[in-house]
């Protein structure tokens, strides 16, 4: 469901009510599972943007709208820490 919507309009209590179940409840089976929902939005994003950038590059504010960040700079930052290096460097290094 996290791989195909819209990032910057999703939140857990309509992904839970799409699941059928209450926010409550799927916050339990998540921590059951030792995640959260923040943890497995965070990968959706990590994967969206891996998968944006091997079709083409983007600079980084499409990129963080796309991924619905509403902040750049929290975009440029959880980039760094899924990556190891920063746009500008990604781009260098890997970038079309």
């Amino acid at each position: 469901m996290l791989l195909e919507c819209n990032l910057a309009r999703v939140r857990a209590d309509s992904v839970a009510e799409a699941l059928g179940m209450s926010g409550t409840t799927l916050r339990r089976r998540l921590r059951q599972d030792q995640t959260n929902y923040q943890f497995l939005l965070d990968r959706v994003r990590q994967y969206r943007c891996e998968r944006s950038l091997r079709e083409r590059w983007r600079p980084g504010k499409c990129l963080a709208d796309e991924l619905g960040y509403l902040e750049v700079n929290s975009f440029y930052r959880a980039f760094q820490r899924w990556t190891g290096l920063t746009y500008s460097e990604y781009k260098e290094r890997y970038g079309n």
